[in-house]
């Protein structure tokens, strides 16, 4: 169960902003169509009528749908690579955590007792009962409606048939529509999309002058004709699924005004009396019943008395002068190719939201390190082993301790997200922002293994030696990024008790030395590492997984780190759901060994032989009780790493 809400919840924190931004579009979208519809009220109702379709429809189509069309266009003109989006599978994924200096390789999948956790679910759960509700009120609605077809037999002579006919080839219509005779008290529409019939009331005939009955088949026949039936459907399938969108209503609503109203002004305009026509919608409300369903064109929607006495005094046919028919072709046309354009001129791009803020400052470690830096040589080359064996001579963890080596810095068979998340010394939460964007990539960025052979003056460390490696992916893969800060619900790491941590939690002790970890092996099993008598690491720098208790919980350790970059990391070691901020107010670098007990299955978990310690207490009661810290539910500004283009790099 907790791995079934862990993983929904990491799903919507990776598609919950996007569905935002498309209600958010969508929304600004069907405003500004309204404006629109208020500029030319006084022209034609079809005009309104499309207008506010286009609107609905927009609910159906993302604009980074025609963003990625554009980008799939300049692919074929071989502008830039094509960010075809494939899955990037957890397994390869764990490839980047393997190395015993990173703390994902034992991270327990503890979801957090916040009830905010479980909020995707419950919206999950929201959204499906309404779909539940609207397809059930539409299947009874339906039903009584086919129960009315099935039982209503052909009307094959009559002077409804001879009316018919030659309405439908005053209208133009090509294939014949069928009159089917009901017993009931339904009004006259048009059931169906491909093979629509009309479903006459048995006995409103003879309620009905030739012009009244000529008038209301026309009616009909034009509903035919403009295809309101399947317009009518397709916002059904917007209400469907958006019922929880106010808007989407009363979308709804302005297409049925509006249809009606521009069968109504195609009534008038083939010459019927504005009074017979009139009249006659006022008898087919005396003696029948409107339909309920949208798809199902009548002759009585919409607002009666509005439309009665639009009917009787309203100009009709209105033609769009030429300032209106301008202002409709701009807005159409930017509506397309403002999207396309874009994805034509950024191909190989992520469309980045205007309204996220960007930053150009780079971190504040990169310029402690003395800003961009560049290897003597390097060299380049895919890794087409097959093999899973990934080697780094440098610590890939976000320490800063490494073993020096003479400027040399080299990779094996590493995967080029590895690479990233070393050069950019990525956080746990940026990295976890990081992976949704994959996706959008080309399958050779998450598939592809490189080797790298470089050397730089000097003895640099290992801050300097990342500023290289950022060179290097510029040079050689073309790769430009940027950083969002953004909004977003995070836990605030905080002390239990003010000014105090827990046993295991101390500050770092100067008169143990450090020893530089070993270079890192990002695949495979971790070996354990070398631990000082009490428990703690020997080297210092890094979070690393070490010895438990017993074999049912998960530890790990580090000495001389501050609390960020506990912080930084702890969405990982407890599977969290939101970024963990530092707000405990502890400054300088600390010790630290902790202990919890993790999950069967889960990410870090200890496999299907182990017996688990199931009784033990959770990631957040071992966090008070051991280091003297706890989680708080806040809002807080996150800064978040985005790779804006990246290209194959040539061998050399």
């Amino acid at each position: 169960m907790r791995m079934m809400i862990n993983g929904w919840s990491d799903i919507w924190a990776s598609i919950a902003p996007a569905i935002a931004r498309h209600l958010w579009q969508s929304t600004e979208f069907a405003i500004a169509v309204g404006l629109l519809t208020l500029v030319l009220r006084n022209n034609s109702a079809r005009t309104r009528y499309w207008l506010w379709l286009a609107a609905s429809s927009k609910f159906l189509i993302p604009f980074s749908f025609l963003v990625s069309i554009g980008n799939r266009l300049a692919w074929r003109r071989g502008t830039s690579q094509a960010n075809a989006g494939l899955h990037f599978t957890m397994e390869k994924l764990g490839q980047v955590f393997s190395s015993p200096t990173i703390i994902s390789q034992t991270a327990s999948p503890i979801v957090s007792r916040d009830p905010v956790h479980l909020t995707p679910i419950l919206l999950t759960a929201i959204w499906l009962c309404g779909l539940l509700v609207v397809l059930g009120t539409w299947g009874l609605r339906w039903r009584k409606i086919s129960v009315v077809k099935n039982g209503a037999a052909p009307l094959r002579d009559g002077r409804e048939v001879e009316i018919l006919r030659r309405v439908e080839a005053a209208a133009g219509v090509e294939h014949r529509i069928e009159i089917l005779l009901s017993q009931t008290s339904l009004e006259p529409g048009v059931v169906g999309i491909l093979r629509p019939v009309l479903i006459w009331p048995k006995g409103i005939s003879e309620h009905l002058e030739d012009g009244h009955l000529n008038a209301i088949l026309t009616h009909e026949v034009w509903h035919v004709r403009r295809r309101d039936n399947l317009a009518a459907a397709i916002h059904m399938v917007v209400e469907f699924v958006f019922w929880f969108h106010p808007l989407v209503w009363w979308l709804g609503s302005r297409l049925v005004e509006d249809r009606e109203r521009a069968c109504d002004e195609a009534v008038l305009g083939l010459g019927h009396q504005r009074h017979i026509y009139a009249e006659s919608i006022l008898k087919v409300c005396q003696f029948c019943v409107e339909s309920q369903l949208a798809c199902v064109s009548g002759v009585t929607g919409a607002d009666l008395k509005k439309r009665i006495a639009q009917v009787m005094t309203r100009p009709i046919n209105q033609k769009l002068d030429l300032c209106r028919r301008i202002i409709l072709a701009t807005a159409g046309l930017m509506i397309i190719s403002l999207p396309l354009a874009y994805g034509l001129t950024h191909a190989g791009e992520n469309w980045i939201d205007p309204s996220k803020n960007q930053s150009l400052e780079p971190p504040d470690w990169q310029k402690d390190a003395g800003g961009k830096q560049s290897f003597e040589i390097a060299s380049v080359k895919q890794n087409k082993s097959g093999s899973e064996v990934t080697r780094m001579s440098v610590p890939i963890a976000p320490g800063d301790i490494y073993p020096p080596n003479g400027g040399l810095f080299s990779g094996t068979n590493v995967p080029l997200i590895s690479y990233i998340y070393f050069a950019y010394k990525l956080s746990g939460t940026q990295f976890q922002f990081l992976l949704p964007q994959l996706s959008q990539l080309s399958p050779w960025v998450k598939e592809d293994r490189f080797d790298i052979q470089a050397r730089a003056d000097g003895n640099p460390t290992k801050d300097q030696m990342r500023l290289m490696v950022q060179s290097l992916l510029a040079d050689r893969f073309k790769l430009t990024i940027h950083y969002e800060t953004r909004q977003l619900p995070v836990f605030a790491l905080v002390l239990t008790k003010p000014g105090k941590t827990g046993p295991q939690l101390q500050p770092h002790a100067e008169d143990t030395p450090c020893v530089a970890p070993p270079p890192s092996k990002i695949s495979g099993p971790a070996p354990t590492p070398p631990t000082l008598p009490g428990g703690l690491p020997v080297a210092c720098g890094g979070i690393v997984g070490l010895p438990a208790s017993n074999t049912g919980r998960l530890r790990v350790g580090a000495r001389g780190i501050p609390i960020g970059l506990l912080a930084s990391t702890m969405a990982q070691i407890g599977n969290l759901d939101r970024p963990v901020v530092d707000r405990t107010g502890l400054n300088g670098t600390f010790d630290f060994s902790f202990e919890w007990t993790t999950e069967r299955n889960g990410p870090g978990s200890l496999g299907p032989d182990v017996q688990l310690d199931e009784s033990g207490p959770t990631f957040i009661e071992d966090l008070k009780k051991q280091l003297g810290l706890q989680l708080e539910s806040q809002k807080g500004d996150a800064e978040i790493f985005v790779i804006d283009h990246i290209e194959r790099p040539s061998e050399n």
